[in-house]
């Protein structure tokens, strides 16, 4: 049998994807449910696009709870115990500036269940953070991206 599939996340982001699993769990399932028995109410099933609808987003809630469940069952809760003070990892948040002279940019690195760009958070497996993985605050390292390498100074780690 094939090793299962780790999702290295924080405490934290464990703790959200459990509480939005509870939410998919108890009220989503129910409000779905009771859309479909009101659809099935207005006759013909075969014409009715309120039951279609609603069993859509039956099977698509269903799909991600199942999603969710395998993430929090095989999540790998990351440990900086063992890292330097100094060194990236995933789990740390990291300040670097682009060079020559670009505005400086702080991001944590997480697992890829709890990426969130937009709040901050990128993903272990994006470009930026496998090229900021291991290195050391002070360091100056060219990272490879799609648009081509990108030349950075570590300012920050904590």
């Amino acid at each position: 049998m094939a090793e299962e599939k780790k999702y290295p996340m924080t405490l934290e982001g464990k703790k959200k994807l459990e509480e939005e699993l509870e939410t998919l769990k108890t009220s989503k399932r129910a409000e779905i449910i009771e859309r479909i028995k009101i659809a099935r109410g207005f006759g013909d099933l075969s014409e009715n696009s309120e039951y279609e609808s609603a069993k859509d987003e039956q099977s698509f809630v269903e799909g991600k709870i199942k999603t969710i469940e395998q993430m929090v069952n095989h999540a790998e809760i990351i440990d900086n115990g063992n890292v330097d003070a100094d060194e990236i990892a995933v789990g740390k948040t990291v300040t670097f500036k682009e060079l020559p002279d670009e505005e400086p940019e702080t991001y944590t690195i997480v697992g890829a269940a709890e990426a969130d760009p937009f709040s901050g958070k990128i993903s272990n497996e994006s470009p930026i953070a496998k090229g900021l993985v291991g290195c050391k605050l002070g360091q100056e390292v060219s990272i490879p991206t799609p648009g081509g390498n990108m030349k950075v100074k570590i300012l920050e780690v904590k």
